[in-house]
């Protein structure tokens, strides 16, 4: 049989995709344009994982308060990505420590990994896209 047709039989490929998000949550689109093509690949039934590195950290933080700066406060949204089937989520340790702060200090459950664990999930990947 051909890789076409096993591929037909047994339904669409599934792809390992990891959304890197390095930026601090406002002031710039990067955040919430990467939350949304997460979200896009999510429904497509792919194998999606997000890493949170550098101010990417912030996206995640508790106690967001935006009305100063006149932007919604869309960190909240993350709490949802369980209901698209997006579980993994992965912090960088050296970011955390860096910015003072831990997993308890951030809105979801995340796996907090150093450099060498983060490099060889990203080996592991079909697919990077960073924002």
């Amino acid at each position: 049989m051909s890789e076409q047709a096993t591929t037909a039989a047994s339904g669409p490929k599934v792809k390992k995709f990891m959304f890197v998000n390095r930026k601090a949550p406002y002031g710039t689109i990067y955040a919430l344009e990467s939350l949304e093509v997460v979200l896009i690949t999510a429904t497509f039934d792919q194998d999606v994982s997000l890493v949170f590195i550098d101010d990417g950290v912030y996206e995640l933080a508790k106690g967001q308060q935006t009305k100063g700066i006149g932007i919604k406060n869309f960190s909240p949204s993350y709490r949802a990505l369980d209901g698209y089937d997006v579980e993994k989520l992965y912090v960088d340790q050296d970011s955390l420590d860096q910015r003072g702060l831990s997993a308890s200090d951030l809105l979801v459950p995340v796996e907090v990994l150093d450099a060498k664990q983060m490099g060889e999930l990203m080996a592991q990947q079909d697919v990077i896209l960073s924002f």
